[in-house]
């Protein structure tokens, strides 16, 4: 038996391989991708929110190139308007690894599952454990936009419904755009609350300037006040989850990886137009014409004749800059069906982006590799809690949450999307 297919063996979890018990490709918890990138230290990989199978399929392309772990993902919102969602994702992901031979870890998140109020709370224990019989190996619980109390009690909550093994992100509101800004004490009470009920978090997505979509404030994502919170959230070990990396310039993004705790860095709308041909610039946010249209580059993403399409759809609706993520879902059977060389180099534009972002930007080049050597050092799928207990149950009762919680101040901002 190679060590490959040993990691094949025991590195999957027991859903996967029940999901795919012929399969050869190695989807694993979104544990081992976090502790791949905190071994080799200052190293944060893309968390590919796979709207199109072109995605899919380009970054992991890019991936095995990079020899680098990494993490296909969908958020809740986006099962909405894609043709990829929670039940469908991990069956692409193993295909496509199957046929093109890939030996990467890929971790498959749920991303920003997200809980409004307590009413969303009972289909979400249904739901839960059905998303991980379909594949999943990671979430990502978002009541974010709830008061902090209720939203440590709805992560509380519904962790039972998550398997021990799977990866687990929590949030404080990583999507209130530029207000609103997260603080090391909303952090620390969500950890803290958490901790004290035996939940250990791999990552905490934060409030610290992203924004989903477009960027193009300038400000972006806050450097000093992320790696500030980390700091504080140490003896707890939980990595971060950075949100909204579309548009932020490549040297913000290195910031980030060198000088915060942040193992998962999400990049969404950027994929979609690398994919689709939009002009982009060097970070992947869209330039636009004087009329705040898309540009598509002649020769490359679909054909021009399907953008004509595309763009009349989009005109008939009234549809500009960020509606274009509605394009998805209607069009992917009709860009699947494009000839065979506009498809590959769809995939292609992708994974020289995806392939750029994790080596020259990510620094997360050779972290499968540590990935698997962590799977067969562990002997097993599970790797367990990153950190014990230190808060004691007792002063995070439902009771002490909610007055604990009246001392916080905490501006939420302004509603987001939930999209990257």
């Amino acid at each position: 038996m190679t060590e490959f297919e040993k990691t094949i063996q025991i590195g999957r979890p027991p859903s996967v391989s029940r999901l795919f018990p012929h399969s050869r490709a190695l989807l694993v918890s979104g544990k081992v991708i976090d502790r791949a990138l905190m071994a080799k230290g200052k190293a944060m990989t893309i968390a590919a929110n796979g709207r199109n199978f072109f995605v899919i399929r380009g970054a992991l392309q890019a991936a095995q190139r990079a020899d680098a772990a990494i993490i296909i993902e969908i958020a809740r919102s986006e099962c909405n308007y894609c043709p990829v969602n929670f039940y469908n994702i991990a069956r692409q992901v193993d295909a496509v690894c199957n046929e093109l031979g890939l030996t990467i870890p890929v971790a498959i998140h749920a991303d920003h599952y997200g809980i409004k109020s307590e009413a969303d709370l009972p289909f979400a224990k249904m739901e839960i454990p059905s998303m991980f019989d379909a594949g999943i190996t990671s979430i990502a619980i978002d009541a974010s936009h709830m008061p902090d109390d209720r939203n440590l009690l709805a992560n509380i909550e519904l962790n039972s419904y998550i398997p021990t093994w799977a990866g687990l992100e929590t949030e404080v509101g990583e999507i209130k755009g530029d207000q609103g800004l997260s603080s090391v004490e909303d952090a620390s009470f969500l950890i803290k609350g958490l901790n004290a009920h035996g939940i250990s978090a791999d990552w905490i997505a934060l409030n610290n300037g992203s924004t989903h979509g477009l960027e193009a404030s300038g400000q972006g994502i806050q450097v000093e006040l992320t790696a500030e919170i980390h700091r504080s959230l140490e003896p707890y070990k939980v990595s971060g989850a950075q949100h909204g990396t579309s548009g932020n310039n490549s040297d913000k993004l290195r910031a980030i990886a060198q000088l915060t705790n942040t193992t998962k860095a999400n990049v969404a709308t950027a994929l979609q137009m690398v994919s689709w041909g939009v002009e982009v610039n060097d970070y992947g946010n869209a330039i636009l014409d004087a009329n705040g249209n898309f540009k598509k580059v002649v020769g490359e993403g679909m054909s021009e004749e399907m953008w004509e399409r595309m763009t009349a759809s989009a005109d008939s609706k009234g549809w500009k800059a960020g509606n274009y993520k509605n394009l998805n879902l209607p069009f992917e059977t009709l860009l699947l069906a494009q000839d065979r060389k506009i498809r590959e180099r769809m995939c292609l534009r992708v994974e020289a982006f995806v392939y750029n972002m994790l080596v020259n930007v990510f620094n997360a080049q050779g972290t499968a590799t540590i990935a698997k050597e962590i799977i067969l050092n562990a002997g097993s799928y599970d790797l367990g809690p990153k950190a014990e207990r230190i808060e004691s149950a007792g002063d995070w009762t439902k009771e002490k949450i909610i007055e604990k919680a009246k001392s916080l101040v905490s501006d939420k901002g302004p509603e987001g999307n939930f999209d990257d």
